[in-house]
């Protein structure tokens, strides 16, 4: 529970919130952003996206702006959002159609989109768009080693045992599958790979590998990558989100004890290490120099101690919502509320070695968006 002053500080933060996506959703209404270029959003809805490493309609982001559309049609109750959402969505039918730039992502593209829309409206043709990237998603999964495999054919060499942390947010879409069909192999699949992550990618200090390398023909670990972190063995912040929200998602979907506890794991290594001025960066075992910052990371793991907060006992819930909170004061202070960028969320970098960072990135939006929505108590819960 909010005490009073921070009550006030949230209702003037979603006021904040719903003043710049009025107009910003109206400017990117036919885009699907993933970045902003002097302040404006790009669009990987054009066959000419920016970027050389762009995947174009099926890079793996382009699920967050319908998902912020559905927050925050749902928040307001103005069926504009819906309809913007829609758009998207239906853009995303290329991917579909072009096929082979698909991969395990398929849950971040069709969950907050096809899923969401479904179980808003009941619209049949999201429920076969979800139920399609759903099988997609369950013929990825590697029988002998027990993972979903990540990527396909990558410059790296044979990838055909990788499987990566972040794999525990497509998850959900198998376990919706599920729930929505009464097969239940997509629930078993998602619990497999689900169980299989808990052993292999969390350390038991509470840090979690990025990428694992399985022996696709007999199973076992072969190796462990940094990844997108700063090195073997280091602990990427985002990739510790991906687990201490993705854990939760699998907890909420099937009750499964373990999975609490993990995510609980790995979210008092990811509280233990948040820096005195609440900024986080790329990687928690990064050197002091350069600096590098993510406030993505930030924005996801709210969401993630939200939830947790939701599932322990009141004498627990204050060390969660209390870290939450203050993430989220850090990020409010941290935003662009003007009308000089289209994007909330200015400081997110993809990797410790991209070649960009501290910029605006569309998750970073989403997941807050979110987590604010969850400290209401009115989110429309997409995963």
């Amino acid at each position: 529970m909010l005490v009073q002053n921070e009550q006030a500080w949230l209702k003037e933060v979603i006021a904040k919130i719903t003043a710049k996506m009025e107009w910003v959703s109206e400017k990117s209404k036919h885009k699907i952003p993933y970045t902003t270029i002097d302040g404006t959003h790009d669009d990987r809805a054009t066959e000419n996206p920016s970027g050389a490493d762009a995947d174009g309609i099926n890079w793996w982001t382009n699920g967050f702006w319908g998902g912020m559309m559905w927050l925050m049609h749902h928040e307001t109750g103005n069926d504009k959002y819906k309809e913007i959402a829609q758009i998207s969505e239906t853009k995303l039918d290329r991917c579909f159609e072009d096929y082979y730039g698909l991969h395990h992502d398929v849950g971040f593209m069709w969950l907050p989109t096809s899923v969401a829309n479904y179980k808003v409206t009941q619209n049949p043709e999201s429920r076969k768009r979800a139920l399609h990237a759903a099988n997609l998603l369950a013929g990825r999964f590697n029988l002998a080693g027990g993972f979903i495999r990540a990527w396909n054919d990558l410059d790296e060499g044979d990838t055909r045992g990788w499987a990566i942390v972040d794999c525990m947010f497509n998850i959900p879409l198998l376990y919706w599958a599920t729930e929505e069909t009464g097969d239940p192999r997509y629930k078993q699949i998602a619990m497999r790979h689900a169980d299989t992550a808990m052993n292999a990618f969390v350390r038991p200090d509470g840090s979690v590998n990025h990428i694992v390398e399985f022996d696709p023909f007999n199973g076992g670990i072969v190796k462990t990558y940094g990844g997108q972190g700063y090195e073997e063995g280091s602990s990427w912040t985002r990739g510790q989100t991906w687990a201490l929200y993705g854990f939760m998602m699998s907890y909420i979907h099937t009750g499964k004890e373990e999975y609490l506890h993990t995510a609980k794991r790995i979210a008092h290594y990811f509280m233990a290490n948040i820096p005195a001025d609440g900024v986080i960066p790329v990687d928690f075992r990064q050197p002091a120099e350069p600096k590098l910052e993510d406030d993505t990371a930030a924005a996801i793991a709210a969401c993630g101690l939200i939830e947790i907060a939701k599932a322990v006992g009141p004498y627990e819930q204050s060390v969660y919502l209390d870290a939450a909170v203050k993430l989220l004061k850090t990020l409010d202070s941290r935003i662009d509320w003007t009308e000089e960028s289209d994007s909330l969320v200015q400081k997110g970098s993809a990797a410790y070695y991209a070649k960009a960072h501290h910029q605006p990135i569309i998750y970073g939006d989403y997941y807050f968006i979110e987590a604010i929505f969850k400290l209401k108590g009115n989110d429309l819960y997409l995963w």
